[in-house]
């Protein structure tokens, strides 16, 4: 197996495992899509607390494998061709690992474009726009007295929700069969009616099928397990 030394990161958060997946993140709604999909996929991996409390997203070693400085990031050491890869970005980890083991997406090409399209609707539309519910409902933007920007995050969210709602009617899940376009929602989902507190801002009751969609997935061992993963210090 070929060492994981050539990746400065490994300075900061040395491995125990260099054999298994390495998991940069914090268990925020991106940082849970990869740790719910490796639970769910079984592939052995070792996480690592990236402390935003610390500011280890910033720290040269972090930015050496995300120059972005954002969680999640990935180390496989049996990368394709057997190579060590780098990834970040959680959207492009959770094709990579679909593509690598072959589960959670399905085998029709047909079916595997339209399933990357949910993926690409949460990553530009869902995680950004919740996001911004979340900062101006619960952080510093609660504080701001015009309330245009609110409105604006919290309409969108609304209407976001409602083309979720239309997939799920008469679907238990975004593909009729499980696959990452849910893992890649379910944080998100979960964090604007609970951390965020918004569920009565956006009428999240109003929205049946989004709401039953989520209690599902929430029940599933492998989603419980990843979202508390890795576990905050």
């Amino acid at each position: 197996m070929p060492s994981l030394s050539a990746f400065p990161i490994t300075s900061r958060w040395p491995p125990s495992h260099p054999d298994r997946l390495q998991l940069y993140s914090l268990n925020t709604p991106n940082g849970v899509k990869v740790s719910i999909m490796l639970e769910e996929i079984g592939l052995p991996y070792e996480p690592h607390l990236v402390d935003f409390g610390k500011d280890d997203q910033k720290t040269p070693e972090f930015l050496s494998l995300n120059p972005n400085g954002k969680i999640p990031a990935i180390i496989d050491p049996d990368g394709p061709g057997g190579r060590p890869l780098g990834l970040f970005e959680s959207g492009a980890i959770l094709e990579y690992l679909a593509e690598k083991t072959g589960k959670l997406v399905p085998a029709d090409p047909v079916r595997r474009w339209e399933t990357t399209q949910w993926v690409h609707f949460q990553m530009g539309a869902v995680g950004p726009m919740f996001g911004q519910v979340g900062f101006f409902h619960k952080f510093a933007g609660k504080d701001f007295p015009d309330k245009r920007p609110r409105d604006r995050y919290v309409a969108e969210s609304k209407r976001l929700l409602g083309v979720m709602d239309r997939r799920l009617v008469g679907r238990e899940w975004f593909m009729d069969e499980y696959s990452i376009a849910d893992v890649s929602m379910f944080g998100w989902v979960r964090n604007l009616i609970g951390f965020y507190g918004a569920g009565e801002l956006v009428e999240f009751n109003t929205f049946k099928n989004v709401a039953v969609w989520l209690e599902r997935g929430l029940a599933r061992p492998a989603v419980q397990r990843g979202l508390e993963i890795p576990k905050r210090s």
